[in-house]
């Protein structure tokens, strides 16, 4: 059978440093790997960095396509 992990509640205090890391650049980066994948974070924390980097996946890959799509047409129109 499974055991089930019991983990402590993130306070008011944890969330407002963890708000204040994602808002620097480059910084928010690092953070959501370390956060994802490292060891001994709180399991809450460790899943919106999850969430949030594949977020950032998706968004970047809109963006490719969007990118592709709009200068296709460009291009094209240009011949």
């Amino acid at each position: 059978m499974e055991e089930q992990q019991t983990a402590s509640v993130l306070s008011v205090k944890d969330w407002m440093i963890t708000i204040l890391l994602l808002a620097i650049p480059i910084v928010n980066i690092v953070m959501l790997f370390v956060w994802a994948f490292g060891g001994g974070v709180n399991p809450t924390k460790a899943n919106y960095a999850k969430a949030s980097l594949i977020w950032a996946v998706i968004g970047i890959v809109l963006y490719i396509i969007f990118v592709v799509i709009f200068f296709g047409a460009v291009m094209s129109s240009i011949k």
